[in-house]
């Protein structure tokens, strides 16, 4: 059989690709097609009668205080949580690069945490908050400490960065990882013979060679913590009084609890796009002025 004929072409893609892109087609574009159906519908989740009434959903989503609410609370966690995670990230991958000894162990230990679901993760920490931080902030006098952090609408939310922050890290990490050790060594020891220190050839050279890294880590992050709904459900369950209540947490309130499907599925919809958006508008301007080594 001829290499250039359509025939062929269609059996190796089948033979390559044909069960994955079905899987996809299965798991992701039909379900959201399907979605995108009951946003215009009045389903409550139970009946095979499914209310076709247009845009009403879409303007009960608009006029909902309680999403938007949620929405802001998002914003306000993702923006502290992904500033917080690339720095930090960051510095460990400039650390376990650094050529210190048992850097291999210390990669492996800072990405566990990423290998932990968000529902154990969230009840492990709820203990630590609750239950450890008290009690040593009681046996050594520690005033921020004696009382647990979920028990404040802030307190909450801080908390949700915290458990964020530590479970993300880890992984970035090696984003930045694979960013320090694509920079060509010959680059830095030139920049070295001309006069930089070590800190000048980091931020001067390293740095902005690294540029794909910290696009790539900035858009995860973002997507991650708009998405967040796990730890958000374990951690908090929304509490105290929904003040910590985050926008796929309401979504699924919306849909899944209130049986509001149609609504829910607004809303969903509404958040994917303002997440896609932030998302798409970071990458664009994090490749612009991108330098090449």
């Amino acid at each position: 059989m001829k290499r250039n004929t359509m025939s062929y072409k269609v059996r190796q893609f089948l033979m390559f690709a044909g069960i994955p892109t079905v899987l996809f087609i299965g798991v992701i574009i039909i379900p959201f097609i399907y979605g995108l159906y009951l946003t215009f519908t009045s389903w409550d989740g139970v009946s095979r009668a499914k209310p076709f009434v247009g845009l009403s959903n879409y303007a009960a989503a608009f006029s909902d205080t309680a999403f938007w609410t949620a929405m802001g609370k998002t914003v306000l966690y993702s923006a502290i949580s992904v500033v917080l995670v690339n720095v930090l990230a960051f510095l460990l991958a400039y650390l376990v690069t650094s050529g210190i000894k048992g850097q291999n162990f210390f990669r492996a230990g800072f990405f566990i945490p990423n290998l932990i679901g968000g529902i154990v993760l969230g009840y492990v920490w709820k203990f630590v908050f609750n239950r450890a931080f008290v009690t040593i902030g009681k046996s050594l006098h520690i005033g921020f400490m004696e009382t647990s952090w979920l028990a404040t609408p802030a307190g909450a939310i801080a908390c949700l960065i915290i458990v964020s922050v530590w479970q993300y890290a880890g992984y970035m990490m090696l984003i930045y990882v694979a960013g320090f050790m694509s920079v060509p060594k010959s680059l830095i020891e030139a920049s070295q013979i001309d006069g930089c220190t070590k800190s000048q050839a980091t931020w001067k050279v390293i740095v902005p060679l690294m540029r794909a890294s910290f696009v790539e880590c900035l858009f995860l992050t973002i997507t991650r913590c708009f998405m967040v709904y796990d730890v958000n459900l374990s951690l908090t369950k929304g509490e105290p009084f929904n003040s910590s209540v985050l926008a796929a947490m309401h979504v699924y309130n919306q849909a899944f609890t209130y049986k509001n499907y149609g609504v829910g599925q607004a809303e969903a919809l509404i958040l994917f796009i303002v997440c896609a958006v932030v998302g798409v508008l970071q990458v664009q301007i994090g490749r612009k002025g991108e330098v090449g080594a």
